[in-house]
């Protein structure tokens, strides 16, 4: 059998090459992609931005199983798999052998982009989701997909989700907290149902009317438009009016805009906490006052990928609220494999709020 993958020979160019689909080893799983969505990184991938990654694109995915290697009996929440069934994966590795990992922080392992980062040509070849089939590995955790949620979803689960969710649990923010996010793409957007959940009071910043509503929608108790508050001292200001003049217990920064982090320091109260999660291209910079962070004590919590349990709790999540709230808005268009490139234009224009690549 014969499977296909895009792939992106030099920023902004997309081409197709096709390769046996490998035999499983022992621990491992092939799976036919259903789906796999537009992140972000994607996008610094295809400007030639990303810090790790070029060549295969794609990691926001659901798939069937396809083949199952010796010793796969359960996911990694211990439900039985069988072919047929959907599944969703870390896209990265957690090795559990390298000091990262024993020092419990499997987001951060060392050998996390071990096959994400390789070029198709090298075997097991289908190292990345915008293709027909995927290989993943042992060390990259997976759970079996709840029947309610639909794969469109399912495959936003992993990273989107999953990383907001775990951001948002590092914060502890709590009820009768305010929390603004910088940013109502589809990071921001499952921060605001997420918060909601935990009874805070959400304010987001952004300069897209639609996605403006669909944060409303989803539960924002305010909404402030960068078109109407063109500079960063109108949108501070509007967040103090918002909070008794004292700045948000918490600022969540997805908008992946340098200048962006600097506003937020400034957007959280004296002792507030800022996490960010937006910004990975490396060798931009933007000026701060370090002084003020220490004189405010602002905690800032940086967040790279996600704890594996996060993607469990993210389908879970979705799967209980499924019905709650318009999650079919995020995900807004779809497109075939053979028009990736369109995809990712339009993803990059603005023109749709989360694109998703569908396998017919």
């Amino acid at each position: 059998m014969i499977g296909k993958i895009a792939v992106m020979k030099q920023p902004g160019q997309i081409e197709f090459q096709e390769y046996d689909i490998p035999a499983p080893k022992p621990g491992s799983i092939i799976t036919k992609v259903l789906c796999s969505n537009v992140c972000g990184s994607e996008l610094h991938i295809w400007c030639g931005h990303h810090p790790k990654k070029s060549g295969g694109l794609g990691h926001e995915t659901v798939g069937l199983v396809h083949q199952i290697g010796e010793g796969v009996l359960t996911d990694n929440a211990g439900a039985a798999i069988k072919v047929g069934d959907r599944i969703a994966a870390t896209y990265f590795i957690a090795c559990q052998r390298c000091p990262s990992c024993l020092s419990g922080k499997l987001n951060l392992c060392e050998n996390a982009y071990s096959f994400w980062a390789k070029q198709p040509e090298e075997a097991p070849h289908f190292h990345t989701t915008f293709s027909t089939h995927y290989y993943i590995h042992p060390g990259q955790f997976f759970y079996k997909v709840p029947d309610n949620v639909p794969d469109k979803l399912a495959a936003g689960a992993n990273c989107a989700l999953s990383q907001v969710y775990y951001g948002i649990d590092l914060s502890e923010i709590t009820t009768q907290d305010t929390l603004v996010i910088q940013g109502a793409g589809g990071l921001g957007i499952y921060a605001i149902a997420l918060a909601k959940r935990k009874g805070v009071s959400v304010i987001v910043i952004d300069a897209d009317k639609n996605r403006l509503e669909l944060a409303k929608e989803f539960g924002a108790d305010h909404v402030i438009d960068m078109r109407e508050h063109q500079t960063k001292d109108d949108r501070i200001q509007a967040v103090k009016a918002l909070t008794n003049g004292r700045g948000a217990d918490v600022c969540l920064e997805v908008a992946g805009v340098p200048e962006a982090f600097a506003e937020g320091l400034e957007l959280v109260r004296s002792g507030g906490k800022f996490v960010t999660m937006g910004n990975v291209t490396p060798g931009k910079t933007i000026a701060i006052d370090p002084g003020y962070i220490t004189r405010s004590q602002i905690t800032i919590i940086p967040v790279m990928r996600y704890q594996p349990v996060y993607l469990y709790k993210a389908l879970k999540f979705l799967s209980e609220n499924i019905e709650k709230l318009p999650f079919h808005k995020i995900l807004d268009t779809e497109y075939s494999l053979e028009d990736v490139e369109l995809a990712l234009s339009d993803s990059m224009s603005r023109k749709v709020t989360r694109a998703s690549i569908v396998m017919k």
